[in-house]
């Protein structure tokens, strides 16, 4: 069992930068593949980024956000971050954090995680 607590959403302007962190409990952290995606009002939940796991650390990026957005994982601190950079009003979402021992990090299908966390709102604004 993994439980996921998100930080960092906020209220920002275009083109500002923020770091979202996925705080994960559990012994194993290191082994799962960690995701980021996000849902704005009326729109399905969609992939943002993955990063792998047991020492690959293999990332993967949605075509939106590739080159703006970057995901990195700290192990020791079984914490996965999101930075995302020049952000747009069409960033602005729910931010979930998940995470799945078997999912390949290239898999952007979020039906195939199985942990999730509450979700942090990102909402930029024009």
């Amino acid at each position: 069992q993994v439980q996921l607590v998100e930080f960092g959403g906020r209220f920002l302007q275009a083109g500002a930068s923020l770091t979202l962190s996925c705080v994960a409990s559990g012994r194993t952290f290191s082994r799962y593949t960690m995701g980021w995606f996000r849902q704005a009002p009326g729109k399905e939940r969609e992939f943002v980024a993955a990063i792998s796991g047991d020492g690959d650390l293999g990332t993967e990026y949605a075509d939106s956000v590739k080159g703006r957005f970057i995901i990195s994982r700290d192990n020791n601190k079984t914490t996965v971050y999101l930075q995302a950079n020049s952000l747009e009003p069409e960033d602005t979402a729910v931010y979930y954090c998940a995470a799945d021992r078997l999912v390949d990090y290239r898999d952007q299908n979020p039906q195939h995680y199985d942990y999730w966390g509450q979700g942090t709102q990102v909402t930029v604004s024009s």
